[in-house]
């Protein structure tokens, strides 16, 4: 029997129980698409941190303090006397004093996020205003309560009105707006225009912290960052005498520690396709071997009119690759649906969680190539059980 002859008759026989055939794939099928969807998500998510990441350049190093000196705690003035007197390594510093907030306007409210910070923030953050001004330094010298807003609170509170020169409720205290944030993520909440920016000299009266726990140091360029960190580690050892209390990373440290991250995620994943496909290879070892049973007579029927054990063999073996690949072709196509109708749309109800659409051709191939393989290692034991059926009895089989 050649091998069209053999593709037939396993087509046929998958067709004549199309409900069983089906149910024999559901395993394979759940198992393809939700590694492809799976693995898409990850790679989307870190995509987009990654390029998040990459967009504040490659020189930009934080400062986050985790703990406290008995003598003193480093200022936005130490770190400005610092940036003076290294100007030739470094571009600009700002501190950054965050909390949650609630904005009143009349009878409008909104909760919504504060940065405390500097005019160098615009800089090194790449944040601009589209109308008014940003902060300036004389509004840290003095005080002043002035605001920059996103167009989120902007759309929120004011409905419409131009903001700019209105005053609004921060925590209760009356705040002048003196801008409008540039829309990065379409106006939508929880995301870079759902915040207010104040000068960091009345953040942290309003949020009665007088440390400022987070800096941004913009190294002048990127050749520069590890020795802009050199001495900002030997600057922060004399404060604090303890390294534990703070942490100092540039962006390249982050993207490393998220490589990481996503690739224990790929580990996760993998195993999670082993098992999810390994539960479906059962299955179709199950369904195989009832379909020998069930195929005893016919098997001693073939067997007597000279059929040889080989094409036994390569009709169930085929059968069962043609159950795998079917179901890893309905899975490959449904984990690329999963992707564009599902990650692809997460953006449009929560832009804070926009996740890139990432087809991974390598996954796809991988997922497809391992159902086969599936396949064939499982199908190999009923096929095997077939060939060497005796053929006077599989004849005498009721």
């Amino acid at each position: 029997m050649g091998l069209l002859q053999a593709y037939k008759m396993a087509i046929k026989s998958i067709l004549s129980n199309k409900v069983r055939s089906f149910l024999t794939m559901l395993g394979v099928i759940i198992g393809v698409g939700s590694v492809i969807a799976a693995v898409a998500f990850a790679q989307g998510s870190t995509k987009s941190i990654t390029d998040s990441l990459q967009g504040l350049g490659t020189n930009l190093i934080s400062i986050s303090i985790t703990g406290r000196n008995s003598n003193r705690n480093i200022t936005y003035d130490d770190l400005k006397k610092f940036s003076e007197e290294n100007s030739s390594e470094i571009a600009a510093v700002a501190p950054q004093v965050s909390s949650s907030v609630t904005v009143k306007v009349g009878t409008k409210t909104r909760d919504t996020s504060m940065v405390g910070t500097s005019p160098e923030y615009e800089t090194i953050r790449n944040v601009h205003v589209q109308s008014g001004r940003f902060l300036l330094s004389f509004d840290l010298d003095y005080r002043q309560k002035v605001a920059i807003i996103g167009t989120a609170v902007a759309n929120d509170v004011f409905e419409g009105v131009n903001p700019i020169g209105q005053t609004i409720k921060i925590n209760g205290q009356i705040y002048k707006v003196v801008g409008l944030l540039e829309q990065k993520a379409g106006g939508q909440d929880q995301s870079e225009d759902d915040q207010v920016i104040i000068p960091v000299t009345s953040a942290q009266r309003l949020s009665r912290s007088a440390v400022i726990r987070n800096f941004s140091v913009q190294a002048a360029a990127p050749e520069a960052v590890t020795s802009v960190m050199d001495k900002l580690n030997a600057m922060l050892q004399k404060i604090y005498n303890n390294t534990s209390s703070y942490r100092v990373f540039n962006q390249e440290q982050m993207l490393s520690t998220l490589n990481n991250i996503t690739g224990i995620m790929m580990l996760v994943l993998g195993g999670i396709a082993a098992i999810s496909l390994l539960v479906g290879g059962i299955g179709i070892m199950n369904i195989m071997l009832v379909s020998v049973t069930e195929r005893t007579r016919e098997i001693g029927i073939r067997k007597a009119i000279g059929a040889k054990r080989r094409s036994i063999l390569v009709q169930f073996m085929i059968e069962a690759a043609m159950v795998t690949g079917i179901g890893g072709i309905i899975g490959v196509l449904m984990g690329l649906g999963i992707i564009k109708f599902v990650i692809g749309n997460i953006g449009k109800f929560n832009s804070s969680f926009a996740i890139q659409p990432v087809y991974s051709l390598e996954w796809i191939l991988i997922s497809f190539g391992i159902s086969l393989v599936t396949g064939i290692v499982f199908g190999l034991f009923p096929a095997y059980k077939a060939a060497k059926l005796n053929p006077i009895q599989a004849l005498r089989f009721e």
